[in-house]
């Protein structure tokens, strides 16, 4: 029987299964190198995803493949020196965009994410941040009048799957958000998905719950990871701590801890950017909006106006490549009456997996040792179910959906 945890990852999905463990009687610790919700889960556009149910690599993706790897699209850079490190992550990707394997993982990230704003609406009205959550939906916009066939186009796709949207002309994107310029013919609401305004307060919020009942936070680099008898021991820079389970969720940094154990996932990471400017007197957004054509979310934060870039595919720890946000800053500007930058440019890398989804299930030959990454953009949305399942596996109870598309097996030997 499991009494004690760890969890190494205090991001949301680290989080999110150190509450959902602690809730069935379990003693965990929560270990990280950094305040809770500090690293990736800080920097996203604070959207409650729950319309993300079309993988990364879907067969449009063949379509847009040249601007793509001509780094001549905002919403890709690629780093040649690292898709060259590993050809073999990159041609699976582009396996994985097939008609015939979208299908099956749409229905997996649909079971992820539907349950995503009455998950998270919960939580935050345990950790009493119900303030935070606004549930008034996202917009999608297009620069040009195809943009109508490509609204068309995704609401139509979003009703065969049971998702609400509306295809808006201009004079209804004006009257949802007065203060954008009518530079948009097109768009499309899509009111089922929820933000906040900062999702990092939240994650910390949701760390705050979890000590208040009890659990332990430890915050120190962690240098390994190894059996111990019938349990596990975490090394850190400040000690050991031992438990009967662990949890990785350490995002893009999960692979570091794995490796010396002999389990080598198929983990990449997608870099990403952000920038907070003020908002003209006078203005704002009652939701994030998506320019497709800019690559850029910009969405109403506590900080400022947050304005998100698109993937950066470079080796984790490279150095900054600004393009990226330069040119989302720009459009941005074209869309909002924005004022000066506060603050610094922020990176942060998420982790990413060929397929497109994440991994949440037991190592294989390691009983006990739990895996929960790989969950892209939506982590932080999909954190509160990641836990969920996690934890009813571990407890031997019937997980809330089918755990089997993310089972580790897909990429760990």
């Amino acid at each position: 029987m499991t009494r004690t945890a760890l969890v190494l990852g205090a991001g949301m999905v680290g989080v999110s299964c150190a509450l959902a463990l602690q809730k069935r009687g379990i003693a965990v610790t929560l270990i990280d190198r950094k305040e809770p919700g500090r690293e990736t889960s800080y920097g996203n556009a604070g959207v409650l995803a729950a319309s993300s149910i079309l993988p990364l690599n879907n067969p449009s993706l063949y379509a847009k493949i040249t601007g793509y790897l001509g780094n001549r699209h905002p919403a890709l850079n690629l780093s040649w020196a690292r898709a060259f490190s590993r050809p073999g992550w990159l041609l699976r990707f582009l396996w994985e965009a097939r008609p015939s394997q979208a299908k099956a993982r749409i229905v997996a990230l649909q079971a992820l994410t539907a349950s995503t704003v009455e998950r998270h609406r919960a939580l935050m009205a345990e950790a009493g941040v119900s303030h935070r959550l606004r549930e008034t939906g996202t917009i999608k916009l297009w620069r040009t009048e195809a943009g109508h066939d490509a609204a068309r186009a995704e609401h139509d796709f979003l009703k065969r799957h049971g998702i609400e949207s509306q295809i808006l002309d201009r004079q209804g994107i004006s009257g949802l958000e007065p203060s954008l310029n009518p530079i948009f013919p097109a768009g499309l609401l899509i009111p089922c998905v929820g933000s906040v305004d900062s999702p990092g307060a939240v994650t910390a919020a949701y760390a705050a719950l979890f000590a208040e009942r009890g659990g332990r936070i430890e915050q120190a680099a962690i240098t390994g990871l190894a059996r111990n008898g019938t349990g596990w021991r975490a090394s850190t820079v400040t000690g050991s701590f031992e438990a009967d389970i662990a949890v990785v969720a350490l995002g893009p940094w999960s692979g570091d801890l794995l490796k010396p154990l002999g389990l080598d996932p198929w983990l990449d990471v997608e870099r990403g950017y952000h920038r907070h400017l003020k908002p003209q007197a006078g203005t704002g957004l009652s939701r994030p909006i998506y320019d497709v054509d800019g690559a850029y979310y910009l969405a109403p934060m506590e900080q400022g106006f947050r304005v998100t870039s698109g993937v950066d595919l470079s080796f984790r720890d490279a150095p900054d490549e600004h393009r990226q946000i330069d040119s989302a800053t720009a459009s941005a500007r074209e869309a909002f009456p924005l004022g000066e930058v506060v603050g610094e440019t922020w990176r942060g890398a998420r982790p990413t997996l060929p397929d497109s989804l994440p991994i949440i299930g037991e190592a294989p030959r390691n009983p006990g040792l739990w895996l929960a990454f790989g969950n892209q953009h939506i982590g932080f949305s999909t954190g509160p179910i990641t836990g969920e399942l996690i934890a009813a596996m571990a407890c031997g109870e019937k997980p809330p959906i089918d755990p089997m598309p993310f089972r580790p097996g897909r990429y760990i030997r």
